[in-house]
């Protein structure tokens, strides 16, 4: 295999994964990013390595769920009135995704992905001298009803013939899982497999650290514009300076399609995810575990720097001005759902999570132009498959064929 020069766009955890992994595999890599390594959507996630996540938000279940939701602003899946006919073209996509068919396709391929990305990502961990910042807690998923919990059981057996363990808990199991919760939640389900980083950012900065071992370089700079021309790609950046690279690979999250879309025919059909989060300091409860509260759209994370709470998802693009009060509300019911649970001293956060409408990311090559690679569209799973991504693009640079099947997941499936 000959070495190649990759420019990655993008310095989220894709972004530093794929670095790493192409470095480690003799490339030489420049990450370029305007603000940063792990300063965005990397920054203030929920901490998960939720490999047992396998199915797409797409379903039938959502679809009829959704209008009752989305009659609530603070509500677990939110659509601002205004924004409405923007995300028309997304949300016929979405019901599209959410037919049967279509969803076992999906299912199908975040069950590969998923084996990928825990195979990857515990790899690259062990290279980068990291294995202490994994927490191997496990998640508890909650239900304040037996009915709550029986709605969600095609998913556990879809997760079940994915060779995914679990266990559905009542009782003093139940409690010694997490001590302290409400006398609402009645049951649970315990998935072992389940993991959670120390810290998101500062991990994502510890895997940058090992790829700059292998020779990756960043660059803080803003891109104006990808470029493509008979001698290769390139990047103009906003001081006017050129830079070109064998490869350019676009790891941009939310931000990917406003660079491709001026170079290519390609409309992929990406918006936000926006997840809205309050951290809490040290000592605010005693959480053991991620927990997660589904029936509410959101989650509960011991990070080394505290707790945080949050999650749900507000489709609304990268321009709307952040509705905190989706954060408030959030924290609100975590304090009636831990009574225990300290809600001062708190710090709000608003990410924008780059979403596709049937939960699979973009990976492959522009149509028009091969040297150009797409990886992104993760969604709330970026962390998770970040290492999955970055294995893929190696093998895509090196000529290998993918290390999984990637048809699913092909840019120009819309």
């Amino acid at each position: 295999m000959s070495a190649n020069s990759v420019i990655i766009v993008g310095g989220g955890v894709v972004g530093i994964a794929t670095a790493a992994l192409l470095s480690e595999a003799g490339h030489s890599v420049t990450i370029i990013d305007r603000s940063g390594l792990a300063q965005e959507t990397s920054k203030g996630n929920a901490a998960a390595l939720a490999f047992s996540d396998i199915m797409p938000l797409a379903s039938p279940k959502i679809l009829l769920r959704a209008p009752k939701w989305l009659l609530d602003p603070l509500g677990p899946l939110s659509i601002r009135p205004s924004y409405l006919p923007k995300l028309a073209p997304w949300l016929w996509q979405f019901a599209k995704a959410s037919l049967p068919a279509r969803q076992q396709v999906s299912i199908s391929m975040q069950t590969a992905l998923m084996r990928l990305a825990e195979h990857e990502m515990m790899a690259l961990v062990d290279r980068a001298g990291i294995t202490g910042m994994v927490r191997h807690d496990g998640s508890l998923e909650l239900y304040e009803s037996e009915a709550e919990l029986k709605a969600t059981q095609n998913g556990w057996r879809q997760r079940e013939q994915a060779g995914i363990a679990f266990e559905h808990v009542r009782g003093s199991r139940l409690a010694d899982l997490q001590p302290g919760l409400s006398p609402r939640f009645v049951a649970g389900t315990f998935v072992p497999g389940w993991k959670t980083v120390s810290e998101p950012q500062m991990f994502a900065q510890a895997l940058w650290a090992h790829a700059e071992r292998c020779g990756a370089v960043f660059v803080k700079a803003e891109i104006a514009e990808l470029e493509r021309t008979e001698g290769g790609p390139s990047v103009r950046l906003a001081d006017g300076t050129t830079r070109d690279a064998d490869r350019i690979v676009i790891c941009a999250g939310s931000w990917s399609t406003r660079l491709i879309d001026p170079v290519t025919r390609l409309r992929i059909p990406l918006d936000t995810e926006r997840g809205y989060n309050t951290t809490l300091p040290p000592g605010a409860f005693d959480l053991k575990r991620q927990l997660i509260f589904g029936n509410h759209g959101f989650v509960m994370t011991p990070l080394e720097t505290g707790v945080r709470v949050g999650g749900a998802v507000e489709l609304g693009g990268l321009d709307l001005p952040p509705n905190f009060a989706r954060s408030k509300a959030m924290l609100a019911k975590a304090a009636t759902f831990l009574p225990g649970l300290k809600t001062t001293g708190g710090v709000e956060w608003m990410g924008f999570r780059p979403s596709l409408p049937d939960t699979l990311p973009v990976i492959g090559a522009l149509p028009e132009d091969p040297s150009v690679l797409l990886a992104f569209g993760n969604g709330h799973l970026g962390l998770t498959q970040s290492a999955a991504m970055g294995r893929l693009i190696t093998d895509l640079v090196g000529g290998k064929t993918p290390s999984i099947d990637i048809a699913a997941c092909r840019p120009d499936r819309f």
